[in-house]
């Protein structure tokens, strides 16, 4: 997390782990300067599926990779940006960004006025329900960037939602009764797959435990040299199907998806180790050449590493 002048650091510091702690380990970086955070953060836990009002109070810049979690993003009031799979997304009242699991994703601006009720669903849960309630055995090539939020099943989804989250100030609710939870968090998955995967029926299901195991192996060392072949060893399968897999399951290649995490690591070490060269933190991270790293960081974040710090 890094913070420019203005507010103390400690403060910011300080709203990133709360939110942190509830949603997704992320760098935060404060947009601007002089205004300090006003963090709005309530959350109604659900077991595999976690609702929450979060806002921040000024504008921000997000990076988050999502571990093992989807999250979909509702604006209650002022705009969301980011850069998704197919381009940039906006999303405003009646909208909702989608933002897959294990993938490196750029909130590329969180307006100071903005307030999203927020929907975190546990990535292999998910996986699970979608098998059982549109024959899929994972959502991720089939979920949209961005859900209207208007009409139809995704109007109703909203509803229930929304009608939700309004029982936040009482976190606990049905602590007690987890059939009565696990009803509740049902209902919201199958109402948001519904809403998200129409055309699920016709995406051909891939392999998503063995993608799954791929992604936690990358996950747990990106520093690795990684090749081709030892990924698709991890996943019990060739080359050739690894990349078709992961095209159809996380969006991109397993190189691409290993540069993603990568990048997100460096990022917080220009960041959080100035003293550091970009050259150091390249090789620390795995990337053969600083060049090749600065080529990568200013196509994922929009900017050279230097101005990371």
């Amino acid at each position: 997390m890094s913070a420019r002048r203005g507010a103390a650091p400690r403060d910011w510091e300080r709203v990133s782990k709360s939110v942190a702690d509830a949603y997704f380990p992320h760098q935060l970086t404060p947009l601007g300067a002089g205004r300090e955070p006003r963090l709005t953060l309530r959350t109604l836990d659900l077991g595999p599926v976690l609702i929450g009002y979060v806002g921040w109070g000024a504008d921000v810049e997000i990076a988050c990779d999502y571990p093992a979690a989807y999250e979909v993003n509702l604006p209650l009031t002022g705009h969301l940006a980011s850069r998704g799979k197919h381009g940039p997304v906006t999303s405003v009242p009646g909208q909702a960004t989608v933002f897959r699991a294990d993938t490196p994703s750029l909130i590329t601006h969180w307006d100071a006025t903005c307030t999203v009720l927020g929907v975190k669903f546990d990535r292999d849960w998910l996986d699970r329900e979608a098998e059982r309630v549109l024959g899929a055995g994972t959502v991720r090539v089939a979920l949209p960037d961005q859900l209207r939020l208007e009409h139809g099943p995704a109007r109703d989804w909203r509803h229930l939602v929304a009608g939700l989250s309004s029982q936040m100030r009482d976190g606990a609710l049905f602590s007690d009764q987890p059939i009565v939870r696990e009803q509740l968090a049902g209902a919201v998955a199958a109402g948001f797959l519904l809403a998200g995967c129409p055309d699920s029926g016709r995406v051909p299901a891939p392999r998503p435990r063995a993608i799954t195991r791929v992604v936690d192996a990358v996950r747990a060392d990106p520093a690795r040299a990684w090749t081709a072949a030892e990924m698709a060893a991890v996943a019990g399968t060739t080359v050739r199907r690894l990349q078709e897999s992961f095209r159809e399951w996380v969006g991109c290649t397993p190189t691409e998806h290993l540069v993603g995490v990568r990048l997100q690591h460096a990022r917080a070490d220009l960041e959080a180790h100035p003293e550091s060269s970009v050259s150091e933190i390249a090789a620390r991270w795995g990337f053969s050449s600083a060049s090749r790293f600065a080529a990568a960081f200013r196509r994922r974040y929009g900017r050279p590493p230097s101005e990371a710090r």
